[in-house]
């Protein structure tokens, strides 16, 4: 029996739902593949396949992920977060070379929130002095 890992990854305001399966190389994104879904956008397919690159296991696995949330391009990076749990969970060895390039932390930085009385999270309305 083939063995199925289901995984998350989060980036701003995307969730990612990651499923790995042996396979043949095949990346799915809410049903499309990866180069369609990000149409054609080369920064994100790579950065997205970048677990799988530095593993070297580019051919190995059959990827499935259901994404929602956010902007593209905190959904490719959320994408790669769940390929990279996933693939830790499954092959352990493999921790530290994704450790060391950066790949399982998960980047924490949010949007600011606006603050009443001002015109964006950190600008100020203009300040006359007389």
């Amino acid at each position: 029996m083939e063995q199925v890992l289901l995984k998350t990854g989060r980036r701003k305001r995307a969730t990612a739902r990651v499923k790995l399966t042996e396979g043949e190389g095949k990346i799915m994104v809410n049903g499309k593949e990866l180069t369609e879904f990000f149409g054609g956008r080369e920064d994100l397919i790579y950065n997205a396949k970048s677990p799988l690159r530095v593993t070297d296991t580019m051919d190995k696995f059959n990827i499935s992920a259901k994404v929602e949330g956010g902007g593209i391009r905190g959904q490719a990076e959320a994408i790669l977060l769940g390929i990279a749990r996933a693939l830790v969970a499954l092959e352990p060895d493999l921790k530290p070379s994704l450790k060391k390039e950066g790949l399982l932390t998960r980047d924490p930085r949010e949007v600011e929130r606006k603050k009443y009385g001002h015109p964006k999270a950190r600008k100020r309305f203009q300040f006359s002095k007389r």
